[in-house]
C-alpha cells in the first residue's frame, strides 16, 4: 500500500525535483474537514494507482508554501510531472474522477508555477 508523504519548506523543492514519474501535491490542514475526506480519499487512490506519488504540505505550518502555492482555500492539490510543475488540479471527488482529471491534464501543455 503506497502512503501519502509529508512534506515541509526544507524538504518540498529536493524531494519534488527527485521524484520521477506523476506527483501530485495536496495541501491541507488538520482542522479542516473536506481535508480529512481528500486525504482518505488520495489514501485509497495512492492503492489503486500506485504509479502517481502523493505528497501532502500542512499548510498551517508550512506559511511560507502555502504563500509561496498562493492557496487560499483548502484543500488546494498541485499536479508535477518528473519533477516539474505541470498545473494546479481540480477534481470531483472520486478515485475515478482524480484519475481521469489528472490523465487529462497531462495531455496538456505544463503551465507556470501559481
Amino acid at each position: 500500500m503506497s502512503t501519502i508523504e509529508s512534506l515541509n519548506a526544507h524538504n518540498f523543492h529536493h524531494e519534488i525535483e527527485e521524484t520521477a514519474g506523476v506527483s501530485l501535491v495536496f495541501f491541507s490542514h488538520a482542522l479542516c474537514g473536506s481535508c480529512r475526506g481528500w486525504k482518505q480519499l488520495l489514501q485509497s487512490y495512492s492503492s489503486a494507482y500506485d504509479d502517481i506519488k502523493i505528497f501532502e504540505v500542512d499548510a498551517e505550518s508550512e506559511m511560507a508554501l502555502t504563500n509561496e502555492f498562493e492557496v487560499f482555500h483548502l484543500p488546494a492539490l498541485f499536479l508535477y510531472k518528473d519533477g516539474q510543475f505541470h498545473a494546479p488540479f481540480e477534481s470531483i471527488a472520486s478515485v475515478g474522477e482524480i484519475n481521469q482529471n489528472i490523465r487529462r491534464l497531462l495531455k496538456l501543455p505544463a503551465r507556470e508555477m501559481p
